[in-house]
Parts: C-alpha cells; sequence; structure tokens
C-alpha cells in the first residue's frame, strides 16, 4: 500500500514562508520538532489554543488552509486583512499591507525581488533620475502586492527589500529631483516596511534620511529629533563603525545647513574616530552611499561653510584625486565645493574652471545637488560677472543643452 504523503498543505506553506525544515518552523514557533513532525502527518492533530494564532500568523493561512481539522464544536476563526498605514498612500504608491493572504508565492520570490532591488541600487550612479525612478516606485508596488502573498522568512525578506526599494526612491526624489515633500512621503513608506521587516537597521538609515528634509530647510529642532530616533534604531540593530559613522555625518550636515558649523566639525570629528576604531560588525550591503572619502567630502564643505578655506582646499583636493570613476554625482558636488572655495578666496578664474569641469560631468551624469553647488557658485561670481570667464561660464550654464536638461530632469 503506498504510504501517505501527510499534511502537503502545511508541507506547502512551511516551504512558501521559507522555513525549508521542520527544525526551522520549530524554532520560529518556539515548539519541538516533533511536533511540526506531527502536524505534517497524515492525521495532524488540532494545535493547541496557545500556539494557533502564531501559527496561522507566521505561515499567513488560517488552520484549514494549512490542513487541519477543527475537532466537533470547535469554532475556526476566519482570515481578515489589514493595511498598517491609517491615513491614505501618497500618490503613485501603494499601501503596505500588514497581513498576509492566500494563495501563496513559492518561496523562491524573495531572492528574485532581492534580485531586482539589487540591480536598481547599482544603477542610481549612473542612469538618470527620472529614468530610474518609474520602475522603482514600480517595483515597489510589486514588493507591496507580494507582502499580500507570502509569510514567514520569505515575507521577511521581501518586507526588507521593499524599505530599501522605498528608501532608494526617496533618496532620489530629495537629492536628484528635488520634490522633499514626496520624498517624505515615499520615506514614510520606507519605514513601515522596515518596521514589517522588524530591520532596526534599515529604520536607523531611513529615519537619518527624513532628518535631511528639515536640515536642508533650516529647521534644526526637527533635524536632531529624526536623529535621535536614528541613533536609537541604529543601537537596537548593533550597527557598524560605518554606519554610526554615517550618522555623525548627516548629523553634521544639517548643523551646516542651520550655521553651526562648530557642531557639524565636532560630529565630522567624531565619525573620524569612529571609523579609525572600527568594528566587527559588518556594513549592510545597503550601504554603499559612505566611505572615509566621503566623509571627508562631509567635511571639506564645512571647512567651507565655516570659512576655513585653505582647510577646505586641501581636504577636497584630496577626496577629488580618491573618488574612482564610478562616483561621478560625489565628483560634481566636490568640484562645485573646490569652485566656492575659489570663489570665497576672490579667485574668479580657478573657481570657473572648477565649475565649469562640474558642467562637464553633470552633462554625462546629471545630479541636480551638484547643479545646486554651481548655480551657488555663479550667485558668489556676481561681482565678478564682467569678467571673461564669467562669461564663458554664463555661457555653458545657460547654454541649451543645459537649461533643456536642468528643465527636463
Amino acid at each position: 500500500m503506498a504510504r501517505s504523503a501527510g499534511n502537503t498543505r502545511l508541507k506547502s506553506a512551511r516551504l512558501a514562508a521559507g522555513y525549508t525544515s521542520q527544525q526551522a518552523l520549530a524554532d520560529a514557533l518556539g515548539v519541538g520538532v516533533r511536533q511540526v513532525r506531527r502536524w505534517e502527518s497524515p492525521n495532524p492533530p488540532w494545535p493547541q489554543p496557545d500556539v494557533q494564532q502564531l501559527l496561522t500568523r507566521t505561515l499567513g493561512q488560517d488552520l484549514e488552509s494549512l490542513g487541519f481539522k477543527a475537532p466537533d464544536g470547535v469554532a475556526v476563526s476566519g482570515r481578515r486583512r489589514t493595511a498598517l498605514a491609517t491615513t491614505p498612500p501618497a500618490a503613485s504608491l501603494a499601501a503596505i499591507p500588514t497581513q498576509a493572504v492566500v494563495p501563496l508565492q513559492p518561496a523562491t520570490v524573495a531572492a528574485d525581488y532581492v534580485a531586482v532591488t539589487r540591480s536598481h541600487r547599482r544603477l542610481y550612479w549612473s542612469v538618470a533620475p527620472t529614468t530610474l525612478h518609474p520602475p522603482v516606485i514600480a517595483h515597489a508596488t510589486l514588493g507591496c502586492a507580494l507582502l499580500s502573498e507570502t509569510a514567514g522568512q520569505t515575507r521577511t525578506v521581501v518586507a526588507a527589500s521593499l524599505a530599501e526599494t522605498f528608501m532608494l526612491a526617496g533618496r532620489v526624489e530629495f537629492f536628484d529631483l528635488r520634490e522633499p515633500e514626496r520624498a517624505a512621503q515615499t520615506l514614510l513608506r520606507a519605514l513601515q516596511a522596515a518596521a514589517e521587516a522588524d530591520d532596526p537597521l534599515l529604520g536607523s538609515a531611513i529615519l537619518a534620511h527624513t532628518a535631511f528634509i528639515p536640515g536642508w530647510d533650516g529647521r534644526r529642532d526637527e533635524a536632531v529629533e529624526r536623529m535621535t530616533a536614528s541613533r536609537t534604531y541604529a543601537r537596537r540593530g548593533a550597527a557598524s563603525a560605518v554606519l554610526l559613522a554615517w550618522l555623525d555625518a548627516v548629523e553634521a550636515e544639517c548643523e551646516t545647513r542651520c550655521g553651526n558649523s562648530r557642531t557639524a566639525l565636532n560630529l565630522i570629528g567624531h565619525a573620524e574616530d569612529v571609523l579609525a576604531a572600527g568594528s566587527d560588525r559588518p556594513s549592510p550591503e545597503w550601504l554603499d552611499w559612505f566611505s572615509p572619502v566621503r566623509l571627508a567630502a562631509f567635511k571639506g564643505n564645512t571647512q567651507l561653510t565655516a570659512g576655513h578655506l585653505p582647510q577646505a582646499r586641501e581636504t577636497l583636493l584630496a577626496v577629488l584625486g580618491s573618488l574612482n570613476s564610478g562616483e561621478e554625482k560625489q565628483t560634481t558636488v566636490i568640484l562645485g565645493d573646490l569652485a566656492a572655495v575659489e570663489a570665497a578666496a576672490n579667485s574668479p578664474e580657478a573657481a570657473c574652471r572648477y565649475a565649469l569641469r562640474a558642467l562637464d560631468q553633470l552633462e554625462r551624469t546629471w545630479y541636480a545637488t551638484g547643479m545646486d553647488r554651481v548655480r551657488e557658485v555663479r550667485r558668489a561670481l556676481v561681482p565678478h560677472q564682467h569678467k571673461q570667464c564669467v562669461r564663458e561660464l554664463d555661457d555653458r550654464l545657460y547654454g541649451w543643452s543645459t537649461t533643456v536638461s536642468a528643465l527636463v530632469r
């Protein structure tokens, strides 16, 4: 007589949720592996009341769908689906569901979704923002749908990747498209997804990004409060030295924008100490926007703002020499800051040379933050606007190609 396959419904749900062994599910539920074997047997016993809710929540299906038959006289609660946010989502952004519903996707969907997220992360450094942003948002919409069709470890992986996707979209909106209000809504979605994944390091990074919004607008108290929250989440997640140093750099930039250069330089000094001390905690894969060179770039800009021109020039030249060919966006910012140093030092010719180099780079890789730096330099050069070098800069800054590109992007 053929051997029964057992409770295939439970086994399929377990695998779809990312628990590749009975022991893995037992560990997640806090029960013995023998209990899971009994549940996957041909005649699974009805789960005890204290584990029923945990079992259905972990696997995303009700007990009957998991192959259990309720004893006579036992009521079976129905499934329900809720949404995390009570407020309506921003335009074009899907709400993040909080409870899985059948049918479940296979566990492989998590790796497939992560692969696209990883590709978008790499494309950010070279693809025009208006080209990259729509597929990133579409990928986020897909991720929200997948949260309704996954459970357990599979759902956790999708939620974390969704949080990263929304964070990338928010970065594009804030740094590249100059849409802070839109970025604020997108980063809120990112934080909600990070909560679904219970990933405190992602939460820390997202909160730090939200601090840029009031910080760049001069609203120091709001920025400081968000950085406090960010550091709290970083402690929960055992952050690496690189992540902790980046948090110092973010707060330093906010302080610089709010006119507190001395505080900012102290923060950068602390970040340098943190990096020098190091740690045995690895940085998350998604933390690809920060390094000791990037910290030096923050420092050079702060020195410039503080009026420490010789130090700023030295720092920024060292950064420019250390950037590789894949850091085009950062290159435009450094060139813009060097131009600003020379403008402040009353060297218009040198300022224009750096500004023109920045425009050359912007024609290849657009970055709104870099263009902002060039425009700030041009405003600083108003006393020299009748010089030939400034007129040549104007010809490039307001040429047909540059003007149309700036308006389109």
